[in-house]
């Protein structure tokens, strides 16, 4: 099989189909079948590259053939380093706990065939990019699709904090990931939107000093010391310095927070960026279209679908020296 496995948030299925430019061969609830790895996608959060489909009527069967079709594929290859071994499964009541299964006793069967080998197994998604071990998704309870190389494109679920102030706060802590960096200590984050504070507190709990910008109030972690409140109106607010990083989560139009977040880029008020923009029930991909027309000024751009992100997508990069 030469068509991709592309993973997605459950519901999000369509999108994901057209943005990677493909009539799905297949799908199913968080997942398409069709076509290449694209360079980039921004609704999947994982894609298995040439998979094989397996079927099997018990768990026992499943993670067998998964087990005895990495260890075929693997004769010869020597394994000097940990490699991913992951395995998960399509939004189906009772399915995680089948799939659970099948990672216990596809490991166990692992073990017992190449021992060595199995001690380096690193469970869970690899980081962002092309990565090369065993990767399991079960689409339903008798069919699996197994794959020895993946894309991983960042998504994640992430710990929550019982200091941060609203959920949104998982957002930001997600995309640090996607981007491959994190506010660092010393560096000053401008918060647009800010209230009640969870991007403010997730940049300022890493010694960050957050200008959080809101006319509402900050709470619990928003009210952190490193975190300076400014009562105003994030769209018509300008920073006095270049920040190293804008930070960016309103409940507004997002062509409207678009055009902010171009503003401030060719104004270079900002280094680096996280802004979300929530596109709701409309058709997401001309705003998908016109996010990643700012390439030409960002020395890095990706757009995601973070795991903790619902009818909205996230927007990290780093602004382009000459810009």
């Amino acid at each position: 099989m030469n068509a991709a496995l592309h993973v997605c948030q459950p519901g999000y299925e369509s999108f994901l189909a057209k943005e990677a430019g493909v009539a799905p061969e297949k799908t199913g609830p968080g997942w398409v079948l069709g076509g290449p790895v694209p360079e980039d996608l921004c609704f999947a959060h994982l894609s298995l590259v040439a998979p094989r489909e397996l079927t099997g009527r018990s768990v026992n069967a499943l993670a067998w053939a998964a087990a005895d079709a990495f260890a075929e594929s693997a004769r010869g290859e020597r394994f000097d380093a940990p490699w991913p071994f992951l395995v998960e499964e399509a939004g189906l009541p009772g399915l995680a706990r089948r799939a659970k299964g099948v990672e216990e006793e596809c490991l166990a069967r692992l073990r017992a065939k190449m021992s060595r080998v199995a001690k380096l197994a690193v469970p869970g998604r690899p980081a962002p990019g092309p990565a090369r071990g065993l990767f399991v998704y079960a689409a339903d309870f008798d069919r699996l699709f197994v794959s020895r190389e993946a894309v991983g494109w960042g998504p994640r679920r992430m710990a929550d904090d019982p200091q941060a102030p609203s959920r949104s706060y998982l957002k930001a802590e997600e995309a640090y990931g996607v981007l491959g960096r994190e506010p660092a200590p010393g560096e000053t984050v401008v918060d647009l939107g800010a209230a009640p504070g969870g991007w403010s507190y997730s940049a300022a709990r890493r010694g960050a000093r957050v200008t959080a910008v809101d006319n509402g109030p900050m709470k619990g972690g928003g009210l952190h010391p490193g975190i300076v409140h400014r009562p105003e109106d994030a769209f018509k607010f300008a920073p006095q310095a270049p920040a190293d990083w804008l930070f960016c989560d309103m409940v507004e139009d997002p062509e409207r927070v678009a055009g902010l977040l171009e503003d401030w880029l060719a104004r270079g008020w900002c280094r680096r960026f996280v802004v979300n923009l929530k596109f709701g029930r409309r058709d997401p991909l001309p705003l998908l279209r016109r996010a990643r027309a700012l390439r030409g000024r960002c020395a890095v751009l990706k757009v995601r679908h973070l795991f903790h992100d619902r009818e909205e997508f996230t927007l990290v990069g780093e602004r382009a020296a000459d810009a």
